[in-house]
């Protein structure tokens, strides 16, 4: 198949499918930020890696962030400074759920394959820098998997979306 042939192809899924299947891995991560035990959020750590607190606040900078940016073309860099509490991460958590959900509706279903520069350094279809927002989410919730059992806390199962 050509280039050209697989530009033209229909839409693998659908944009509230995407959506939905966003929102699971969010679910799931916030599941796995409240199983941490609050002192160990932001203080716990191997092998030289961030807090899971730590790659937590990131997540927060990336998510909402992105959407806004491919909604309105302002990517204002947003950086959850002084969030050091389980509590205050998981109301932050909502609200960018929240604010996901309210700047998905705007996005416009056939700009998925729009080219965009993410925080002007990250160039790609509108489709990618969403993937991309999904995928290090679900790194880090890996490196948060890691760090319970570590601390000998079983964590929520993966395929629970």
């Amino acid at each position: 198949m050509s280039a050209a042939k697989s530009a033209e192809s229909p839409t693998f899924i659908a944009p509230d499918a995407l959506l939905a299947h966003w929102k699971g891995h969010r679910g799931l991560t916030r599941r796995l930020i409240e199983a941490f035990p609050d002192d160990q959020l932001y203080t716990f750590s191997l092998g030289g890696m961030r807090t899971f607190g730590e790659m937590a606040n990131e997540l927060l900078a990336i998510a909402s962030p992105m959407l806004q940016g491919l909604v309105t073309g302002d990517w204002e860099e947003y950086s959850p400074e002084g969030v050091d509490s389980k509590g205050e991460l998981l109301k932050l958590w909502d609200e960018s759920t929240e604010e996901i959900e309210d700047f998905w509706s705007q996005l416009p279903a056939d700009g998925f394959g729009k080219t965009v520069t993410a925080f002007g350094q990250f160039t790609g279809p509108v489709h990618w820098q969403i993937l991309y927002a999904i995928d290090n989410e679900i790194h880090h919730r890996g490196q948060g998997y890691v760090y319970l059992r570590a601390l000998g806390i079983a964590p929520p199962p993966f395929y629970e979306r």
